[in-house]
């Protein structure tokens, strides 16, 4: 049973990742927009070639919320053009299998932006990303994870509404308030001249926990959302 579960998540992130590998649309669009929004606040929030304090981490994760919620569109609008969703709904295979499939697909999109987001971060804002390198990546991961697992399924929904575009973020960002705190606490306390990472390890354990609230809430309510 597991298997076939996991064969039909890895069939769906490997139907994704082809496509976007013949294109790189959704990467070279997201990349790009990623970084005019760091260079962006570079300019208002770097003066002398000093940033202002605490900045770092809260641009940070404003990007990767910026970035992340342009790919959640763009994966599901493609989706809607060719009307493959409506398809994969029809395929004889467990519904949380597509949710989990699109989930890992648009994760490790997200991750090859951050590849890049933060050693930019790190070069205009003096930040020493590499100091705690192991706990800077659970935090992005973990509010990552968390992220995309509400903004996969709201996305989902939303792929036959006219106005998707708005209502995404107006229902996407709410939602994930908690995870974005959580992200932007426990990077500003790696990137202290003093990093504490009795903080950082609170954050990184509380992002444990949204991640999996969030996404078994998500495996649960998939199959009846994707119904209605």
């Amino acid at each position: 049973m597991m298997r076939a579960f996991f064969r039909v998540a890895w069939i769906v992130v490997k139907k994704d990742l082809t496509i976007e590998v013949r294109s790189l649309e959704i990467l070279s669009t997201t990349i790009f927009f990623a970084v005019t929004v760091v260079l962006m606040f570079s300019f208002g929030l770097v003066v002398d070639g000093r940033p202002l304090n605490d900045v770092a981490a809260a641009i940070l994760w404003v990007a990767i919320a910026f970035s992340g919620t342009l790919a959640l569109g763009r994966t599901f609008e493609r989706e809607r053009h060719n009307d493959t969703l409506r398809a994969l709904l029809l395929a004889p295979a467990d519904r949380p299998a597509l949710y989990v499939g699109k989930l890992a697909g648009i994760l490790l999109l997200l991750a090859l932006v951050e590849l890049v987001l933060v050693p930019l971060v790190g070069l205009l804002f003096a930040a020493p990303i590499f100091v705690h390198g192991f706990h800077l990546v659970a935090l992005l991961a973990g509010g990552t994870i968390g992220f995309t697992a509400v903004g996969t399924l709201f996305a989902a929904m939303l792929v036959r509404a006219r106005s998707r575009d708005v209502l995404l973020p107006i229902m996407l960002y709410p939602m994930t308030v908690p995870v974005m705190i959580a992200g932007v606490r426990g990077t500003a306390a790696l990137f202290q001249p003093t990093p504490d990472l009795a903080v950082a390890q609170f954050w990184i354990g509380l992002l444990g926990f949204f991640d999996v609230v969030f996404v078994t809430l998500a495996l649960w309510t998939f199959d009846p959302v994707m119904t209605d």
